[in-house]
């Protein structure tokens, strides 16, 4: 296909040419009713461009098939037989994949670092799911994706497992074995979901790790606005081979997303697959060099390490990493994580990527230039330099890997929407949760509806919140009671 072309950006230039005089949603009447205040700030094309998608962007039938042209486009540029754009973020992309693939009271093999929206899902649909473990670095304690060995036992356990599901990479740049996953699936005849939010970008250059519609994963879900040039909620999900219908997987993204989407986020997610088909893989060699040179200046500050293939890629471990996501380890610097990111902020303006109780990451993107490298490097410098004016952080109390697990006691729809009740943590202990506990970023769960709580866990969630761990999720983000089921006859 040309990809020279952009079917949703060439119609909104259009629709702007023509004069149209609309007396249709949405009611700023592309921006002449919005407050100026509004228009001072979020400037005049912003709403300029928001017009309705149907009987605005293309006529009341969409005969001109404007978005299904763009879907088309960015499926064959990054070699998938489907792309689907959805304006609801990746944690719609990825409840609809889910629900293509099993529903209510069907097992799907899921691993245990997934994101809380495969969460959402699991307790939206009341899927059965089967855990599979990450690999765990108890010296560093942190996870990576699970292996492909253990899908693989995972799926002789349970051969009536609709399908499987895996994250990669994770937040911290790691990624999984995905053609062996795949491989281990589809000789049992299951379909492989991947969510990938966070490899938009790994189609379009050969040094970035393998991406999953290239491992012959079925279903792939990309936050383009995470490392593309997509406007937050931008989203694609890509289907390829027989395992999954795409009428089905559409479908399910009918039934939750929005009949409101937005012409912005369609014309940002459509510029940006015109703009990687074009110069992508130049743009890439750029961005990767600057990583390069980047790594190795944090590299040589005082007390920090920036991890790499060494920490991350070995037996037991990460089968690739994303040499974009730059993870600094600050424990030499005597602080937590989440001080030295608000010290960041505060003092320099730089925001950082995460935050964890010994650890800061940036991620880098083809929007990089050796201005904003050097500016990053800088605040480092200047954070080695302070951290020992620092308060030490409090103690996060971070269990091993054996007793950071939890047992899934009920299932999470069951949980979650059965009778409960807030209790102080310290009553907690074997309690069953009836919420999703979950420091963000990365936003993975450290309990979910249905688990049973243990000490060290709770422990870890009640120090990690007194230290500056944020639990935006729970009914209690400080993390002095904990929702939890309430049993039979107790009211």
């Amino acid at each position: 296909m040309d990809q020279s072309k952009a079917p949703v950006l060439d119609a909104l230039a259009a629709y702007h040419g023509s004069g149209q005089l609309p007396f249709t949603p949405p009611g700023h009447r592309q921006g002449r009713g919005a407050d100026p205040r509004v228009r001072a700030v979020v400037g005049d094309a912003v709403f300029r461009s928001d017009v309705l998608a149907v009987a605005g962007l293309d006529d009341r039938s969409a005969s001109g098939g404007v978005v299904r042209e763009a879907e088309k486009l960015m499926a064959d540029a990054v070699g998938a037989d489907h792309a689907f754009f959805s304006t609801c973020g990746s944690s719609l992309s990825v409840k609809s994949a889910m629900l293509a693939v099993a529903g209510p009271h069907e097992k799907l093999l899921v691993g245990r670092d997934a994101h809380k929206s495969v969460v959402s899902a699991l307790v939206l649909a009341g899927i059965d799911p089967v855990w599979v473990e990450p690999q765990w670095d108890a010296d560093l304690h942190l996870a990576h994706p699970p292996s492909a060995r253990r899908f693989a036992a995972a799926l002789a356990a349970h051969p009536d497992a609709r399908g499987a599901l895996v994250t990669t990479p994770t937040p911290y740049g790691t990624c999984s074995d995905l053609a062996a996953i795949a491989r281990i699936c589809h000789a049992r005849g299951k379909p492989l979901i991947v969510d990938e939010a966070w490899g938009a970008h790994l189609p379009f250059h050969p040094d970035l790790p393998a991406w999953a519609m290239d491992a012959a994963a079925d279903v792939c879900v990309t936050s383009v606005h995470k490392m593309g040039s997509g406007l937050e909620q931008g989203s694609v999900f890509h289907l390829q081979g027989d395992l999954v219908a795409p009428e089905v997987l559409k479908s399910r993204e009918d039934l939750l997303g929005t009949t409101s989407p937005s012409v912005l986020l369609y014309a940002c997610l459509d510029g940006w697959r015109r703009q990687m088909a074009e110069n992508g893989r130049t743009l890439y060699d750029e961005a990767l060099a600057l990583a390069r040179e980047t790594r190795a200046r944090i590299a040589a500050v005082n007390g920090m390490h920036v991890h790499d293939r060494d920490d991350f890629c070995r037996p037991g471990r990460a089968a690739d990493m994303d040499p974009l996501q730059i993870v600094v380890d600050i424990e030499a610097l005597d602080t937590t994580g989440y001080r030295a990111a608000d010290w960041l902020r505060e003092q320099h303006g730089i925001n950082l990527h995460l935050a964890d109780h010994r650890r800061i990451s940036a991620q880098l993107t083809h929007a990089d230039d050796p201005g904003t490298a050097r500016a990053l490097v800088s605040a480092l410098e200047d954070l080695a330099r302070h951290a020992r004016r620092m308060a030490p952080g409090p103690q996060v109390r971070v269990p091993d890997p054996a007793r950071l697990r939890l047992e899934q006691a009920v299932l999470p729809r069951d949980a979650y929407f059965g009778p409960t009740e807030q209790i102080p943590i310290h009553r907690a202990e074997g309690r069953i949760a009836a919420e999703m506990i979950t420091p963000y970023p990365p936003g993975i769960p450290v309990a979910l509806p249905g688990e049973r709580l243990t000490a060290p866990v709770l422990d870890y969630l009640r120090t990690g919140a007194e230290a500056g761990m944020v639990i935006p999720d729970a009914v209690d983000g400080d993390m002095r009671s904990v929702r939890v089921t309430r049993p039979a006859g107790r009211h």
